[in-house]
């Protein structure tokens, strides 16, 4: 629990709910009811490990934030989440109720806790450390399957490993889902171009058999979508991205736009995870991503 004043509010309040729920507690020395909910708060704040912040500010020495959020009587406490006031209530409520008030806003145990793992799985990439990494997305996945963010680098790690079956067991879950989430129908075109290479005994051989086919008809759109696909099945993603543009140069919209969604599916597959910043900054895009965002970009808008 901390006091906040007109000069750590921006920091301890409107900063912090961005990144975790802020509960502001207004109260006074002389409220009686206050000095009945204040510990309350203390103790639920303690059993919600972690799932939001509670700050008390006092209405008599803080008038001016008093007065900011409106406050008519006290104990008031107003929940805020990414800067802003999203609900509130009055009075000294008992604990079940206060809970009830805090469960419909706040994430639930085990999405705060699959998040953390998601988040140490990519300090532990970043360091190098790929198994600890893949164990940390597998727990924060069955800590929280609905946890797509999570899911996604779990199955892109997996395959970057080359571990496609593992991959296709863990995406098992959500490929009804893919339909609807855009990343992740992106893997699931990824999975879909290496399997369709199952088959070729020698890749080499093969791009060099679909490149005669396009050096004699630029407008083969079906050799330059294999040609795509063998290299995108091989990790290959920029002359992947380069042949879909040529197939979207000629024909934006050849077979139900399959090239504009595969080139944004690998968009997505090869964005790296962005980095921590501090508060107000924008993290630096990749470039080889910015660069071929621009290209499609332009290409779908001449």
């Amino acid at each position: 629990m901390i006091n906040v004043t007109v000069a750590n509010f921006e920091t301890e309040v409107i900063e912090a709910s961005m990144q975790t729920p802020v509960l502001v507690d207004f109260w006074a020395p002389w409220c009686g009811p206050c000095k009945v909910i204040g510990p309350l708060l203390e103790k639920i704040e303690t059993d919600y490990a972690g799932r939001f912040k509670l700050v008390k500010i006092d209405s008599d020495e803080e008038q001016q934030l008093a007065q900011a959020f409106g406050i008519r009587s006290i104990p008031t406490c107003v929940l805020l989440m990414n800067g802003q006031p999203v609900d509130g209530f009055m009075g000294a409520l008992p604990e079940g109720q206060i809970k009830e008030f805090l469960d419909k806003h706040l994430p639930a145990a085990e999405e705060l806790e699959a998040a953390e793992e998601e988040a140490a799985a990519l300090d532990a990439l970043a360091e190098g450390d790929v198994e600890g990494a893949l164990a940390k997305l597998q727990q924060a996945v069955q800590t929280d399957p609905n946890n797509d963010d999570a899911r996604f680098d779990l199955v892109k790690l997996l395959l970057e490993l080359e571990r496609d079956d593992e991959a296709k067991v863990a995406f098992a879950p959500v490929i009804a889902k893919s339909v609807a989430v855009r990343r992740l129908d992106s893997l699931n075109r990824w999975m879909k171009a290496r399997d369709a290479q199952d088959g070729v005994a020698d890749p080499q051989a093969r791009a060099a058999e679909l490149q005669a086919k396009i050096a004699t008809n630029k407008r083969d759109f079906d050799s330059r979508f294999a040609l795509a696909q063998l290299l995108m099945a091989h990790n290959q993603f920029v002359p992947a991205m380069d042949e879909l543009l040529e197939i979207l140069m000629r024909d934006k919209t050849w077979s139900e736009e399959l090239a504009r969604k595969t080139f944004i599916a690998i968009l997505d597959i090869i964005e790296p995870p962005k980095p921590k910043v501090a508060e107000g900054q924008v993290p630096p895009e990749d470039p080889t991503v910015a660069t071929y965002r621009r290209r499609l970009s332009s290409m779908v808008l001449s």
